[in-house]
């Protein structure tokens, strides 16, 4: 592959602004629809179902929702955007906050909810989860055949080598979805394509690169020579590189919950096995959380979730996505580096990355400066203009990450416009350990905020700083890895009262994925390095649609379960896997652990969670009726149903909160999935300050599918001087095959 690396620098200066030049013959044409007429804004209104309405038809729907609206538009104004018929029970209309309070009058209202914003949150991948090219667990699951796997992102460049369907069988024939492009680009790997924005048909063509990249992690074909920049270069491929993409474009310059519950309703209707959505937003409680209740349909109708974390973290309670019907993820690093080394003038040396790797740059011993020693904030993070007056030419310029002004690429742009030879990128201290390889504009390394203090610490005790810069591409085998990416979401959720989130970590930092291709480069297909819980979830989407393929009849909560109880807690040097400060970290950054695809496929016992089950937790949280209705999609009394607290629900992990001298007995049901005639003993690590007993301590299972019921007793001694504290342990179900883990935390109260 020959790789024009001026004009991928600008691809890559310009994705940034979201200014990709795309071939215009791709686009759709577009309905433009306006809902901004006077004081209107678009709410989400959740009804009951009518009993004189049997829905069979989409029609017959409509026309029970409009009965709401005809009322309040005299005018005849066009109101409804969406009609649901499967992620809610309701509509998206514009309307005044007037009018809502009139419709929450009419008979058959439920709820209504302002619509929200929500945000956007691999070469080598496949290879680090264990799935090299004819493994076994590819094999077996033929690599995702048959298996279809619904994208809610920015959309696709479909003439993208990733996405071509050669080799390809023809998909399945439950699929009844459309390709919404002008010209006939879909095929037997991209199977279709829409674009929801605001009630409207819109193009589904990706002018981000976002959507193209998470949908080529989950299912992109093998290419050939793929790299960036000309590093980390390899076949690239996604999870599940045989199963088929539908593609939903709903987010343009944001995502609205209104179109994301569109996309849902559409990916039920067409026929979508998995849904890969890496997009978040406020924690709000469920029955606000449009995402959530669209998620929830879906897994009633059988599809698997995988969302994404965010990547608010390290910060404590960062995670979204909470709702335990999902498959909420993680990201972790791998065991690649772009590499750089940076030689201090006292002979130290420093290892960051960077995807820019020139080779025609000079090892020279060169002046170091940092702008900011003083503490402004502008010069410390080397923003527009803040070199103004300082002479940085033909020196090495320290730069801080973040600032809030301009992303590591402008910084590189203000370096070198103000002569700077080179720049070293330095992350600030809740960054720690993550460093991402990025495509610079000038020679760079961006290093750890560790690695930063020891350079800091040099220039200090040095009245004449120097450094140097070696390029040493693409290194593969770090120890350290997995560890946890300093911005993953972290738990403990501040919304579902007690279920472990995140609650798995799969690869999310500098994952290599397509991209959209610059005008310059004709049909080359391009690749971009990219880093977030984003690119997390897309992975854990592949793995799930392995399993589908492989286990067809696994409802959405066994294969969540199987990918919880058999993942890894080690690193590759078999420590503990790590967070962003290199120490050891806990179940609120891992969740049960990094996944292992393969495990996952032969987990021996399962953890199964009924639909109606969901809808007793629901009522547990103390939500009205009309708030679990409208979660529920249909009409709920919980007077009339035992509630059950999210402690619970039949998860595969344990979350209790204890108080002082006391006891709590919390149940659980396991399903075999592996083979007649087995026999599991228990094994515990309690945590610390409780006891933990587990009866039976023995379980048989003499067929496939069958049932055990297991009872796990917490007893608390006196714990007066742990109240606010957490502790940590494990349960595990041990045959003479199968290891079946689930973690334990503990909140003393």
């Amino acid at each position: 592959m020959v790789i024009n690396h001026s004009s991928l620098l600008l691809l890559f200066f310009f994705s940034t602004l979201f200014i990709i030049p795309i071939n215009s013959q791709l686009l759709s044409s577009i309905i433009h629809c306006s809902d901004t007429s006077g004081d209107r804004n678009t709410y989400i209104i959740h009804v009951e179902t009518a009993n004189a309405t049997k829905f069979l038809a989409r029609e017959a729907r409509e026309r029970y929702y409009r009965s709401f609206l005809q009322p309040l538009s005299s005018s005849g104004e066009q109101l409804m955007l969406y009609s649901y018929m499967h992620a809610i029970n309701g509509f998206a209309a514009r309307l005044t906050e007037a009018e809502v309070k009139t419709m929450m009058k009419m008979k058959g209202f439920v709820h209504a909810q302002k619509d929200q914003e929500y945000n956007l949150h691999t070469t080598h991948s496949p290879d680090f989860l264990g799935l090299q090219q004819d493994h076994c667990f590819w094999k077996e699951s033929n690599y995702g055949k048959g298996v279809i796997i619904g994208v809610l992102d920015t959309g696709v460049m479909p003439n993208h080598q990733s996405f071509t369907g050669e080799d390809m069988p023809l998909p399945p024939a439950k699929w009844k979805g459309i390709c919404d492009f002008d010209i006939p680009v879909c095929n037997n790997k991209l199977v279709g394509a829409r674009g929801f924005l605001r009630g409207c048909r819109n193009s589904p063509v990706d002018d981000n690169g976002h959507g193209m990249h998470t949908a080529s992690i989950a299912a992109g074909n093998f290419v050939a020579n793929a790299s960036v920049l000309g590093q980390a270069k390899g076949n690239a491929s996604g999870i599940a590189p045989k199963a088929h993409l539908a593609i939903y474009k709903v987010c343009y310059k944001h995502c609205h919950g209104s179109d994301i519950l569109a996309a849902i309703d559409q990916a039920i209707s067409d026929g979508v096995d998995v849904l890969s959505i890496s997009i978040g937003g406020r924690p709000d409680p469920f029955y606000d959380d449009h995402m959530a209740i669209g998620a929830l349909a879906a897994v009633e109708k059988g599809l698997f979730v995988s969302s994404s974390a965010g990547n608010m973290g390290p910060k404590e309670s960062s995670v979204e996505n909470n709702a335990p019907w999902m498959l909420t993820v993680g990201a972790s690093t791998m065991d690649r580096s772009i590499r750089v080394t940076i030689k201090l003038g006292n002979g130290e040396e420093i290892n960051g990355e960077s995807a820019y790797q020139p080779d025609n740059f000079p090892f020279t011993m060169l002046p170091l400066i940092f702008p900011g020693e003083k503490g402004v904030v502008r010069a410390k993070t080397c923003s527009d203009g803040s070199l103004d007056g300082i002479n940085v030419r033909g020196k090495i310029v320290l730069c801080e990450t973040g600032g809030g002004v301009n992303n590591s690429i402008e910084k590189g742009m203000v370096v070198k416009n103000a002569g700077g030879i080179a720049m070293i990128l330095m992350n600030q201290g809740k960054q720690m350990l993550t460093v991402k390889a990025r495509a610079h504009v000038l020679p760079a390394a961006q290093i750890s905020y560790g690695d930063a203090l020891r350079i800091k610490k040099y220039m200090k005790a040095s009245p004449v700083a120097t450094a140097g810069i070696l390029f040493k591409g693409t290194v593969y085998g770090t120890p350290v890895s997995p560890s946890i990416a300093s911005f993953s979401g972290r738990g403990p959720s501040v919304i579902n009262n007690g279920v472990m989130k995140p609650d798995i970590v799969g690869p999310g930092l500098n994952i290599l994925a397509a991209w959209p291709s610059p005008a310059d480069c004709g049909a080359m297909p391009t690749f971009n390095m990219l880093s977030g819980t984003s690119m997390a979830a897309p992975h854990l989407a592949g793995v799930a649609a392995l399993l589908k393929a492989s286990h067809p009849d696994w409802s959405p909560a066994m294969i969540k379960s199987a990918i919880m109880t058999t993942a890894d807690e080690l690193r590759r040097d078999g420590k503990p896997i790590s967070d962003e400060t290199g120490n050891s970290t806990n179940y609120f950054a891992t969740g049960a652990g990094h996944v292992n695809p393969s495990k996952a496929n032969d987990p021996g016992l399962v953890y199964d969670i009924d639909i109606d089950d969901y809808i007793s937790y629901l009522c547990g949280l103390g939500y009205s009726d009309r708030q679990v209705s409208a979660v529920a999609r249909r009409y709920i009394e919980c007077l009339s149903r035992k509630a059950i607290t999210a402690e619970e629900l039949n998860y595969p992990t344990f979350t209790v909160s204890v108080a002082s001298e006391s006891q709590k007995t919390v149940t659980r049901t396991v399903k075999n999935v592996g083979e007649n005639n087995a026999v599991y003993t228990v094994q515990v690590d309690a945590p610390e300050g409780v006891k933990v007993d587990v009866y039976p301590e023995k379980i048989e299972f003499s067929e496939i599918n069958q049932t055990v019921v297991y009872d796990v007793y917490f007893t608390a001694g006196d714990t007066s001087d742990r109240i606010g504290s957490v502790s940590e342990g494990q349960l595990r179900w041990v045959s003479g095959k199968h290891v079946v883990k689930s973690a334990i935390t503990v909140s003393f109260v």
